[in-house]
């Protein structure tokens, strides 16, 4: 009995183990594609612009951070719905010609790879499309938040400000106009 016990809890373990390892293949990516993103976008915002954008203390210097947290969420979920869009065009394309699917997608002897070849292609390019996308949105959104701020520091602060002294204006006025984007 003891012995069950013991055998239950190890394969209860190897289970957690083997899901943990699974769920964090697709995160990597996301978060691998998250830190160059940041890295672009610093370049292209200039530092202070991209601290005061996504720093959350005091000297903003959990910027990075606190970027690459934001973009590997965003785009583990371009990466689901993007597999998700591409699996049904694909269904839809086999459909309309099935022998042409084959010859496009598939390789090898009887071709019977064609539908998860022609997944990976579109879903990869519909998750770069989505990524570069809202990257964009956010550069355009920290320009505009940037011009405004200089026109007026204070009424900007009163604006889009949320906590007591209002010091987190600026990432929330990016965050406001890059979702109406």
């Amino acid at each position: 009995m003891r012995r069950l016990a013991i055998l239950g809890a190890v394969a209860m373990m190897a289970v957690l183990v083997f899901a943990t390892a699974g769920s964090s293949a697709a995160s990597s990516s996301a978060q691998s594609d998250a830190q160059k993103q940041c890295r672009a976008e610093r370049n292209a915002m200039g530092a202070q612009t991209f601290k005061d954008t996504y720093g959350t203390n005091k000297n903003r210097s959990n910027a990075f951070g606190k970027c690459v947290s934001h973009r590997t969420r965003q785009n583990a979920g371009d990466e689901k719905t993007a597999h998700t869009n591409a699996s049904k065009e694909c269904k839809a394309e086999r459909a309309a010609d099935p022998a042409a699917f084959k010859d496009k997608y598939g390789t090898g002897k009887n071709k019977s790879n064609a539908f998860g070849r022609c997944v990976s292609q579109k879903s990869k390019a519909k998750t770069k499309q989505a990524e570069q996308s809202q990257v964009q949105a956010e550069e355009n959104a920290a320009k505009a938040c940037k011009a405004e701020r200089k026109a007026d520091p204070a009424a900007f602060k009163a604006k889009y400000g949320t906590n007591k002294n209002k010091s987190n204006a600026f990432g929330k006025c990016v965050s406001q106009k890059a979702k109406a984007q």
